[in-house]
Order: structure tokens, then C-alpha cells, then sequence
């Protein structure tokens, strides 16, 4: 983490004396080994009362900034139970869970688990948080920007263009608080239910969004299948069908979130003054796709 940046190094810096202040202050004992995801540290402990909790310090950022409020607002229904929260350090103590998730799950009975999880989650949004038509906004006029040799087909950047106008404008886009990162391994199996959801990005958005990270992720199995398309759709049309969503909507999101996939693929390596790598090509290849498979 600390090779990404100044703030990156800043923040690891600081982190063994505020995870010592909060383990002195919280009354909490180590209870396993520290494991990290992308911008967090987590850390087994137990409680006073020798409750088994995960405390979770958060590298502050836009994403993580309302974690808490989700958490504390489903209280515990379908997701996992914040016992703690100190938004000031980006630190939640949070329900302890089993480490075994969705990827460990075939890929269809996993996207009718997820599917199943987005009516209990996808509730009222809650005035503070961030827009999805906000961030939208934002990405259509980076997609506009787009240099026409861009290596996106310019058909799907026009179409991703067109329908990201809609969503802005659309009325119903912010109307739910959505998990914004609901993938495989943000589902986790628990005790008190057979799975529960974890590292929510929350956002105020249309529950729509969420399908697209359940078609990216897991692609070798995809590819392995023999025939890509109609992994993608089979599992397009388990998750539409299991959460009883409008098809055309969510397809119209799949289209949009995976041309700013490519995007973002190609503005960091334009950033960077790198070029393209492989990896870079095979993630606009998959996100491509993607686009294509659910509309063919």
C-alpha cells in the first residue's frame, strides 16, 4: 500500500499506533493474524465481554467515507453487524464472520444468493450519501472526451454515452442506497444466516447497478465454459430473474459500467504514459465483451 503514493505511505505510517489506540480504547485483545483487502487493514479481536469481532481501519477516501452509515443502518439484515464505529479515524468493529465466500459457490447458485440479498440491503437511501448520478455525470463526460482511436469499439462508447445521459436525468437513479461493490467476496458465510454482506461503497444509486461486478469477476470460469456469451447471459438472466429487476435496465447499466471499466483502463494507462499492458488489453477485451454478450 505504502508504494502508491505519499498518502498511501502517510497512512501506513500511522496505522501501528492508531490500531494500538483504538485496541486500548475500545477494550478489544487480539484474537488471529491481520489480513488486508485493497484499502484495509482487518484484524480478529475480541471484545471485553470475548464477543469475536474483525476491527477494520479504513484508508480514507470517498468510497469508504459512509461504510458505517450502511452498516449501521441495516442493522445487521442481510449483512453483517457493526458493533463500533469512529468515522473520524475511518475505524468500524465489526461482526466477526467465516472466511468461506461466494467464490468457493458455483457461479449461478452465487448470483441467486447475491440476488437474493439486494431487496434486504437496497432500502431507502439514506440524504447523506453521494449520488450515483453524481459520479455518472463525472464518467459520461470522461467517455466524451475519449479520443476516437480510444481501442473501444465507438459504437459502445456512444451507446454507454447515450444511456448515461439517461440515468443522469432519470429521476429513479438515486432513489435506493446500493452497495456499489457487490461482488463474490463480499459475501460471507455466518452463523446467525447461511450469508451475509460485507465492504459496502455506498452510494444513493439504482439497484440495478449491482449486476455488472457478478458478470467481471470469476472470468475464468467464464472462458473455461466453452462458449463466453452464454456464461455471461446465464448469469445476466440468474441474477435479473432471482431479483425480479426491469431486463433492459439492467442490461442498459451492464453496458454502461463496463465501457467506464474500459475507460478508467485506458485514462490510467494514458496517465501514466505507460501504454497499454496485456493485463490492460485482456480487461477491456473482458469488459467489451461483457457489453456485447448482454445485448447480443
Amino acid at each position: 500500500m505504502a508504494g502508491r503514493g505519499p498518502g498511501w505511505a502517510a497512512w501506513v505510517d500511522r496505522l501501528p499506533s492508531l490500531v494500538r489506540g483504538l485496541l486500548a480504547e475500545w477494550g478489544l485483545s487480539v484474537d488471529g493474524a491481520p489480513t488486508h483487502g485493497h484499502t484495509a487493514l482487518v484484524l480478529p479481536v475480541r471484545t471485553t465481554d470475548a464477543t469475536p469481532g474483525v476491527l477494520k481501519v479504513v484508508m480514507p477516501g470517498d468510497e469508504s467515507e459512509h461504510e458505517h452509515l450502511a452498516l449501521q443502518h441495516w442493522h445487521g439484515k442481510g449483512a453483517a453487524r457493526l458493533l463500533r464505529a469512529d468515522p473520524g479515524r475511518h475505524a468500524l468493529l465489526i461482526e466477526r464472520l467465516h472466511t468461506r465466500d461466494l467464490t468457493q459457490v458455483g457461479d449461478l447458485e452465487a448470483c441467486e444468493i447475491v440476488a437474493g440479498l439486494y431487496g434486504r440491503i437496497h432500502v431507502p437511501a439514506l440524504p447523506q450519501l453521494r449520488t450515483l448520478t453524481s459520479y455518472v455525470d463525472r464518467w459520461t463526460r470522461d467517455l466524451k472526451a475519449l479520443p476516437n482511436d480510444a481501442p473501444i469499439p465507438r459504437r459502445l462508447v456512444e451507446q454507454a454515452v447515450g444511456l448515461g445521459e439517461d440515468f443522469v436525468v432519470d429521476g429513479d437513479t438515486d432513489k435506493a442506497m446500493i452497495h456499489g461493490d457487490l461482488h463474490y467476496e463480499n459475501v460471507l458465510a455466518a452463523d446467525r444466516e447461511p450469508w451475509l454482506v460485507i465492504d459496502p461503497k455506498p452510494m444513493a444509486g439504482d439497484t440495478h447497478y449491482e449486476v455488472a461486478p457478478l458478470l467481471w469477476n470469476r472470468w475464468d470460469e467464464v472462458t473455461a465454459s466453452g462458449n463466453v456469451r452464454d456464461a455471461v447471459r446465464r448469469r445476466f438472466h440468474t441474477v435479473v430473474d432471482t431479483a425480479d429487476f426491469d431486463e433492459d435496465r439492467a442490461r442498459d447499466w451492464v453496458v454502461v459500467r463496463e465501457i467506464h471499466n474500459a475507460l478508467w483502463t485506458v485514462s490510467d494507462a494514458t496517465a501514466d504514459r505507460r501504454g497499454l499492458t496485456a493485463d490492460d488489453r485482456d480487461w477491456i477485451t473482458r469488459a467489451v465483451t461483457i457489453a456485447k454478450a448482454v445485448q447480443d
